[in-house]
């Protein structure tokens, strides 16, 4: 999807209205020390207000949540003491909050602020995330209470989202309780960070962190290696020439981002689920798992990664391609060769500035190609594509290790068909709805399990998109630290994922 800021990182996977990147005020505190630990990534923020979409599900360095995720991606309690007390009903949670803890202005943390936060969230693009609560309230000082609609397994991660002090906070400077605070933001260039001295979990061994936006990722790399900056995310190609480079790590994280074809429901080739099925038979996975991500990934055929419970092991296909089945699919569907052999055409969209989208892109061509389907690529930026998503196929990227509720719902859901780069395509199949909502009411793992199975066989049946691999996410750090600690990344990572506990590092002697 379009990288902006969201789901467990400082980059989104919504479409959100758009905000100004603003330059800091005269309150916003001095620029930090020219030592500071500079991070690239592809994307400018869109939002740094968690209320607006801005990374609920951690991973950010200015806000917390109730409740963050340990590097196993298991739950731990942080602005919270301990997870939720949940009623015999499912229909209460209750919290309670650490005393002591400060917002960067100075007021202090209370329950107000976390009722305000989760009440002002449920007006925002990712408002269905948090459809299930009804209502919070502040009981005391130190104790909120969560009403539910109806009981909601994913609750407690849900919660954590980075909770604003109570009546929001200004565009041009973002409050929150985290390990670093807001100092600027110059538009096109970059975000600068202080770290917070007096953060609860401890002050930050790197004082001072800037987040640099480089959308080519030629330009990152090559700038990395000149010394501009101390770490950038990178594709795997690019990432190459690091390998082996004294000084220099590359890691390699596993994760559960995947890239794939989203599918426009609407348009008489690309609805039909003959010539996507076709398309996904004759696609070689393997080659581009090898060759395009340099062995840096592995073959998707759905959803949800193989890496996690959740996965049905029933939704794959071959990872190389088999021609034979796929002309023979397209002949049954009366797609016939033309004089110039070519039985239908669509065009395939993908961002221009992101070389491993390119790459696949050109890669789902020329399997095409070879069953008689000619696909017109159009390289765009994200302004000219988010308009034609109805009515043309684009390489497209979402993905989380979390609970399956996330992403899918919104991304399958027939309600939010053409909300964004939330069913763009228009998917509508009242049988996955009803099973995205079982999944999200009932409390019975076994039931959830079932739940989940079943949507994930259907949206393999259906074709509902062509997915082509999950990737490894490669990150090169200049230097050497302590307490990095890579876990299964979701789709988003920038200053999530890999840094999201670049407060814990030090480092190395």
């Amino acid at each position: 999807m379009r990288p902006l800021v969201w789901v467990s990182t400082l980059l989104a996977v919504v479409s959100l209205s758009a905000c100004t990147a603003p330059s800091a005020g005269p309150s916003a505190g001095p620029a930090p020390a020219g030592d500071a630990f500079v991070i690239a990534i592809s994307s400018e923020f869109e939002t740094l207000d968690p209320v607006k979409g801005y990374a609920p599900d951690g991973g950010s360095m200015m806000f917390d949540g109730l409740m963050s995720r340990d590097a196993d991606l298991s739950l731990k309690p942080a602005l919270a003491t301990a997870p939720p007390v949940i009623s015999a009903d499912g229909l209460s949670a209750v919290f309670t909050l650490r005393e002591g803890v400060k917002f960067h202005d100075g007021r202090p943390l209370t329950a107000k602020d976390v009722a305000y936060t989760y009440t002002a969230v449920k007006g925002s693009p990712i408002g269905g995330d948090y459809e299930a609560i009804d209502t919070v309230r502040a009981k005391d000082e130190r104790t909120v209470e969560f009403r539910l609609k109806h009981a909601y397994a994913p609750l407690a991660q849900r919660t954590t989202l980075g909770i604003v002090p109570d009546g929001g906070i200004a565009a041009n400077k973002p409050v929150g309780t985290g390990p670093y605070r807001f100092v600027s933001w110059t538009p096109g260039d970059k975000v600068v960070l202080a770290g917070n001295k007096d953060y609860w979990g401890g002050a930050p061994a790197i004082s001072s962190v800037v987040v640099a936006f480089a959308a080519d990722d030629n330009v990152r790399a090559t700038r990395l290696a000149a010394g501009e900056f101390d770490a950038a995310i990178l594709p795997p190609k690019a990432a190459a020439r690091f390998e082996n480079q004294q000084g220099v790590t590359v890691h390699k994280v596993d994760s559960a981002d995947y890239r794939g074809i989203m599918w426009p429901f609407k348009e008489k080739v690309t609805g039909d689920k003959a010539v996507r099925k076709a398309v996904s038979l004759a696609l070689d996975r393997q080659a581009m798992v090898d060759t395009i991500m340099a062995g840096a990934g592995k073959p998707a055929f759905g959803p949800i990664s193989p890496d996690t419970a959740w996965h049905e092991p029933s939704v794959t296909g071959k990872a190389t391609p088999d021609q034979a089945a796929a002309t023979k699919l397209l002949d049954e569907a009366g797609y016939k060769p033309g004089p110039d052999g070519i039985r239908a055409s669509f065009t395939l969209m993908y961002p221009a500035g992101d070389s491993l989208r390119k790459e696949l892109a050109l890669a789902v061509a020329s399997d095409a190609k070879k069953i008689g389907l000619d696909v017109r690529l159009a390289g765009l930026d994200w302004d000219a594509i988010e308009p034609r998503m109805a009515k043309d196929a684009l390489i497209m990227g979402y993905g989380s290790p979390y609970d399956p509720d996330y992403v899918n719902f919104e991304l399958f859901h027939s309600k939010f068909a053409g909300q964004g780069f939330f069913n763009p395509g228009f998917y509508n199949n009242p049988k996955v709805d009803a099973l995205l909502e079982k999944g999200r009411a009932t409390t019975d793992e076994a039931a959830r399990k079932q739940a989940y199975q079943e949507f994930q066989r259907l949206v393999f049946d259906d074709e509902a998109w062509t997915y082509l691999a999950f990737l490894k996410h490669v990150y090169v750090i200049r230097g050497e630290y302590q307490g990095v600690k890579p876990s299964v990344d979701a789709h988003e990572h920038a200053t999530g994922g890999l840094f999201r506990d670049l407060h814990t590092w030090k480092p190395a002697a």
